[in-house]
């Protein structure tokens, strides 16, 4: 089984005056899937306090897949693709372009989304929209595709061209 860590960048959230919606989204649907989701976190829009959340799930936690949800629009305080570029070691760049892609199908504000994903020694991090409805379509999208990433990463699988056996 692997491993999920969830953090919600949300001012208001963070302070009890919002119900993180998105959040809830995120740990239900990837419970469904058969993931564990080992640390919920709502944090300000503040670069430290996301990039500490995010090296802390990584690197102390060990989480597989750290989703983001919030901060990744074009308000001052939307600071999320800045914290993440600053603690992944590799850029995942397909991930950020096929989320962008799959919103674009919906409506044509998708492309307003600054979103970026990458990795972290075993963690894959991906920065979601902030909208609940937003966060299930992604998710739906991307799920299968990160599973076997994660698979790849953390050397359950070797390639992307391997078949699967039949059972």
């Amino acid at each position: 089984m692997y491993t999920v860590g969830v953090i919600t960048a949300s001012d208001k959230g963070s302070k009890g005056q919002r119900e993180d919606l998105s959040g809830k989204v995120i740990c239900d649907m990837v419970t469904e899937a058969g993931y564990e989701v080992v640390q919920q976190v709502i944090v300000p829009d503040e670069k430290e306090a996301l990039s500490n959340a995010m090296i802390h799930m990584a690197d102390v936690l060990g989480v597989n897949l750290i989703l983001t949800t919030g901060g990744t629009g074009f308000s001052k305080r939307d600071i999320t693709p800045e914290a993440t570029l600053s603690v992944i070691e590799r850029e995942t760049p397909g991930v950020s372009e096929a989320i962008r892609y799959n919103s674009l199908k919906i409506t044509p504000k998708g492309m307003l989304s600054r979103g970026v994903s990458g990795i972290r020694g075993n963690s894959i991090i991906i920065n979601m929209p902030g909208s609940p409805k937003a966060v299930k379509e992604t998710l739906e999208y991307i799920l299968n595709p990160i599973f076997h990433g994660i698979q790849i990463l953390v050397g359950d699988d070797s390639e992307c061209a391997t078949p699967h056996h039949k059972g």
